[in-house]
């Protein structure tokens, strides 16, 4: 298989296999006018398999998405063809309407306008817990 190479653009790298489909829905990449590969169970020597996200537009990201699915994925930018930046990504500290309370009795379910905040509870669990009601999503 051929992916052509990226001039300008982001590559999301180290994608824990079967977590691509997941973090290209919620980045709403579907909307973008731009050239997106979407590689599944790439081969890897670190992690056996990987996904891989070929991005061809320099777009912003919102890295609370991406460290929230997976904060092992590299991003690298691209310039000119050549790999000019490599970020990392961590687990963030505060979620900011990625993820909605299941509390029916919850003041985000009831006033349509408050975002939906989760801080993390947990770093070593990865567990998220609603700001307002304490709920664990």
């Amino acid at each position: 298989m051929t992916v052509d190479e990226i001039k300008n653009g982001i590559v999301l790298d180290h994608i824990t296999a079967g977590k691509g489909m997941k973090i290209y829905n919620l980045l709403g990449l579907d909307n973008l006018e731009c050239s997106i590969a979407l590689i599944k169970n790439a081969p890897s020597r670190k992690m056996g398999k990987k996904d891989i996200i070929k991005i061809d537009a320099d777009i912003e990201l919102d890295t609370e998405i991406i460290g929230y699915i997976d904060p092992d994925i590299t991003v690298n930018i691209i310039k000119n063809g050549k790999n000019v930046e490599k970020k990392t990504i961590e687990l963030p500290q505060k979620l900011t309407n990625v993820l909605k309370c299941k509390n029916p009795r919850c003041i985000s379910a009831t006033e349509q306008e408050l975002p939906h905040i989760f801080t993390l509870a947990d770093k070593e669990k990865r567990i998220y817990r609603c700001l307002y009601c304490e709920t664990k999503a």
